[in-house]
C-alpha cells in the first residue's frame, strides 16, 4: 500500500512562504493498493495529482475512485481542476454520502455551475459516474472499505481501508465528543441525562473503527488551548489525535487538516509536542505530520 499526499491543509488554501515545507492544499490523499488507484477527498491538492497521473500514464486509460467524505467547499474544490475527468478515455466514480438536501450529485454540480465556474460538471469529456452511498461496507476492487460517521457539521465521514498491502484510516474532519463535553459541560453545568455516556461511547466507537491500521490520518487542526476557543467547530486537537491512536494501537499516526493560521513552524511544535505526549506514556507511537509530496508505504 503506498499513499501519497497531494492536500494537507484544512478550511481554505493557504500559499505563501510560510506553508513551503508542509503545503498548503487542501485535502487529497492518493492511495495506490489491490490495483487500484483511491483517492481521498478532492480539495486543490487533487490538481497535482491530477497531472502527475496524466503525465504517468501518458494517455493511456485510468479507472480512478474518488472518497469524499463531505462536502465542504476545502474537500471538493479541487474537482474542477482534475485533469482527468477532461479525459474521455478515463473512468473516475466519485463515491460519497448525502451531501446536502438535495445529494451528493448536486453539490458537486453546483460548484461548477455559472457564475462559479465556466464548465458545467456534465459537460466534462471524462466517463463521471457519480455515486451517493447508502451502505457503510463496500469493495473497491481487492480493496475492502468501511465507512464511519465523524463528529462534524452536517454529513461526514472517515474511511478505512484494507488490502493484502496494508491499512489505512483516514479522518480528516473530527471533534472528539469527550473533549466537546467536558468543555461545554464546564461553561454550562445543567446536565443532559446520558450526555456523558453516549460521548464515551462515541467516541470508543471511532477507536474501535481505525483499530490496528498501520497508518491513521487524523485532524489535528488545533493544540490543546487553541481548541478551546474553536469548541463545537467540528475539529480536534494533537493531543486527542494521539490519545485516540494509542488506545487503537494504531503503528503511525499522520496529524492532518492543519489549521489555515499555522505556519510550518507552528506545525512543527504541534508535532514536538505530540511526540513528547506520546513518550510521557511510554508508547512507541511513531508521529507525523503530513506534508504535501509525501510518502508513505506499509511494511507488509
Amino acid at each position: 500500500m503506498l499513499v501519497r499526499f497531494w492536500g494537507v491543509r484544512g478550511s481554505i488554501p493557504t500559499p505563501g512562504p510560510g506553508t513551503v515545507h508542509f503545503g498548503g492544499n487542501t485535502p487529497c490523499v492518493e492511495v495506490r493498493a489491490g490495483g487500484e488507484i483511491i483517492i481521498l477527498d478532492s480539495g486543490t491538492g487533487i490538481r497535482q495529482l491530477g497531472a502527475a497521473l496524466s503525465s504517468e500514464f501518458n494517455g493511456k486509460p485510468l479507472h480512478l475512485t474518488i472518497l469524499i467524505t463531505h462536502t465542504h467547499w476545502d474537500h471538493i474544490q479541487g474537482f474542477p481542476f482534475f485533469k482527468p475527468a477532461y479525459n474521455p478515455k478515463n473512468q473516475i466514480q466519485l463515491l460519497g454520502y448525502e451531501g446536502a438536501k438535495k445529494g451528493l450529485a448536486s453539490v458537486l454540480s453546483q460548484q461548477m455551475e455559472s457564475p462559479y465556474f465556466p464548465i458545467e460538471l456534465k459537460r466534462l469529456p471524462g466517463n463521471i459516474l457519480i455515486k451517493e452511498l447508502k451502505q457503510m461496507a463496500f469493495k473497491i476492487g481487492a480493496v475492502n472499505v468501511k465507512a464511519e460517521l465523524a463528529n462534524h457539521p452536517g454529513v461526514c465521514v472517515g474511511y478505512r481501508l484494507e488490502s493484502a498491502d496494508g491499512s489505512l484510516a483516514y479522518l480528516p474532519d473530527n471533534e472528539p465528543f469527550q473533549r466537546r463535553h467536558q468543555l461545554q459541560r464546564q461553561s454550562t453545568p445543567k446536565k443532559k441525562p446520558g450526555a456523558t455516556e453516549f460521548a464515551r461511547a462515541a467516541d470508543q466507537k471511532l477507536v474501535e473503527f481505525v483499530r490496528g491500521v498501520d497508518l491513521l490520518i487524523l485532524d489535528a487542526q488545533y493544540d490543546s488551548q487553541e481548541y478551546r476557543q474553536h469548541v463545537g467547530w467540528g475539529h480536534g486537537c494533537a493531543e486527542d489525535a494521539v490519545n485516540l491512536a494509542i488506545r487503537a494501537g494504531v503503528r503511525q499516526l499522520s496529524l492532518f487538516h492543519h489549521d489555515p493560521e499555522h505556519d510550518d513552524n507552528a506545525i512543527r511544535r504541534i508535532v514536538e509536542d505530540a511526540r513528547k505526549a506520546a513518550l510521557a506514556g511510554k508508547h512507541r507511537l511513531q508521529i507525523d505530520a503530513a506534508r504535501e509530496g509525501a510518502t508513505w508505504e506499509s511494511s507488509r
